[in-house]
């Protein structure tokens, strides 16, 4: 999962065959240019339009299938599933969704998803999370503190997410992680805090009350601290997309 997601970091990806043909049909289907109910072209005419074979494009469609975008029906052929059945919480399938779709009704959904599951996981590890685990994420917030390039800043920042996730001891918490390095790539493709030394220094140190207040067993404050940094961030979205 993280690893689709920081791929996002780089612009040069090495697709194979399968890939190709996933991303493909899968972006024509969230750009809408098959639109829900909509029935795909034959196999034989994808097969062509990517120069595969039927047999990987066979294995590309039960890819499209378990994220929930398409359904073969007998004597119909293949469907575009109705967008509520897609699995939104799929690396891929949020990617392009926010590479395609990202305007601010999408991501305030995004962010109200984040405010619902991230507060409440860093109470989790002002409860649960040990020395290490603590100790982990003052490093992680140092880096951010010093990061001196956009890509170094946003590694930090990731890191430290997935560490409060990882911290909070709960395995279902690992599920939103997609949902929260989305969010915050988007936000760091759009405006990136360490292009600014003082925003950086202020979203730092938001992120280091977070850390501290883990470390003091206080899960109130973890949670309300947490939240401030997730409404900052989504102010500083909406400013530069509005």
């Amino acid at each position: 999962m993280s690893g689709l997601l920081l791929d996002g970091l780089n612009e040069a990806r090495v697709r194979n065959s399968h890939g190709q043909v996933v991303e493909g049909i899968g972006r024509a289907i969230v750009s809408g240019t098959y639109p829900p109910d909509t029935v795909l072209p034959r196999d034989e005419e994808l097969a062509s339009q990517f120069g595969v074979s039927r047999t990987v494009l066979r294995e590309a469609m039960k890819t499209l299938t378990a994220k929930g975008m398409i359904i073969a029906r007998t004597r119909v052929g293949t469907k575009v599933r109705p967008r509520q059945d897609w699995n939104l919480f799929d690396a891929e399938l949020l990617i392009w969704h926010l590479d395609t779709q990202a305007g601010m009704e999408f991501l305030d959904q995004l962010y109200e998803m984040r405010l619902t599951m991230e507060p409440a996981a860093a109470a989790m590890a002002a409860h649960r999370a040990g020395a290490g685990d603590i100790e982990t994420l003052y490093t992680h917030v140092e880096a951010m503190r010093t990061a001196e390039s956009n890509k170094a800043f946003a590694l930090a920042d990731l890191a430290l997410h997935r560490g409060i996730i990882k911290a909070s001891g709960n395995v279902f918490m690992h599920s939103v992680g997609t949902l929260i390095e989305a969010a915050l790539l988007t936000a760091f493709r759009l405006s990136s805090p360490s292009s600014e030394p003082a925003i950086q220094q202020d979203v730092s140190a938001a992120h280091l009350r977070i850390v501290e207040a883990i470390a003091r067993r206080d899960p109130a404050a973890a949670e309300q601290a947490m939240r401030n940094v997730i409404l900052f961030g989504q102010r500083r979205i909406s400013d530069v997309v509005s």
